[in-house]
C-alpha cells in the first residue's frame, strides 16, 4: 500500500542499473504521447531508501531519444553519486521530497498541453487546486474503488528556486495526504506510485481526466459565447 493510504513505506533496494532502461523507456513513451515534448519532463525511481538514492533523468535531454546512459544516480541533496557524470534534472529536489513524503517508488513529471492549461486556469481563478469526481477512470488511481471518489489535485505556483519550491511541495503533501498528484501552474503534472508502472498508470489516468475536463469546459464556454457554439454539440 502507498504511504498516503497506509502510513507504510516499502523497503527499496535495487541495483541502479536495473532502473536505467526502464526509466528511459518510460520517457520515450511519455514523449510519444505528447506529454514530455522537447527536453521537458523528468522521471525517477527510488534505488534505495537508507540512504536515499534516486535514479533520475539528466537535465536538458530530448525525451524522445532518452537512453539508459542518460539516467544518473543522485543522493537526497540532489548530488550525483556513482560513476556517471552529468547534471541531474533541475527538479531533483522535488522528486526527493515526494519520495520522502509519499514513500513513492517512482515519480514522473510531465508537461502536457491539458495539464498546463488547467493549472493556469485554476491559478488565474484563484483556486488552490482542481476537484475531479464522478468519473469511472478515477478507479485507475491507487486505492480508489469507486467513481464517486473525490480527487483534489493541488496547484502550486511555479518557482525557479528549487529549494523553496521543494519546501512548498512538502507542505502541500502534508496538507493533502490523499492527493495522488499535484500541478505546477503553467508548468505540468507530478504524480507517483509504488513502481514505475504504477506511476505511469497514474499519468495515463490523470491525463485522460485533464483532457476530458478541458474539452468539456471549452465546449461549455463556446456554447455560452455570443452566436452559440463554435462546433456542433
Amino acid at each position: 500500500m502507498e504511504k498516503w493510504k497506509s502510513g507504510e513505506v516499502k523497503p527499496t533496494h535495487r541495483s541502479f542499473s536495473r532502473f536505467t532502461s526502464e526509466i528511459a523507456a518510460v520517457g520515450r513513451r511519455m514523449y510519444a504521447r505528447g506529454w514530455a515534448l522537447g527536453t521537458s519532463g523528468n522521471f525517477s525511481a527510488v534505488v534505495s531508501r537508507e540512504p536515499l538514492r534516486l535514479a533520475i533523468t539528466a537535465s536538458s535531454l530530448a525525451k524522445g531519444a532518452l537512453r539508459a546512459a542518460d539516467i544518473l544516480e543522485c543522493d537526497e541533496r540532489g548530488r550525483v553519486v556513482g560513476r556517471r557524470k552529468g547534471r541531474p534534472s533541475a527538479e531533483t529536489l522535488l522528486h526527493v521530497e515526494i519520495a520522502r513524503q509519499r514513500g513513492a517508488g517512482a515519480v514522473l513529471h510531465t508537461h502536457s498541453v491539458w495539464s498546463t492549461m488547467l493549472s493556469d486556469w485554476a491559478g488565474q481563478a484563484g483556486r488552490t487546486g482542481l476537484v475531479i469526481e464522478g468519473y469511472e477512470m478515477l478507479k485507475g488511481l491507487a486505492a480508489v474503488t469507486t467513481h464517486e471518489h473525490r480527487e483534489f489535485i493541488p496547484v502550486l505556483e511555479n518557482d525557479q528556486d528549487m529549494t523553496r519550491l521543494a519546501h512548498h511541495v512538502k507542505e502541500t503533501l502534508e496538507r493533502y495526504p490523499g492527493a495522488h498528484a499535484f500541478l505546477l501552474q503553467r508548468h505540468g503534472l507530478y504524480t507517483w506510485g509504488d513502481t514505475l508502472a504504477d506511476a505511469e498508470r497514474h499519468v495515463e489516468i490523470l491525463e485522460f481526466l485533464f483532457e476530458t475536463i478541458g474539452r468539456t469546459r471549452a465546449q461549455a464556454d463556446s456554447a455560452a459565447a455570443p452566436g452559440g457554439p463554435l462546433w456542433p454539440s
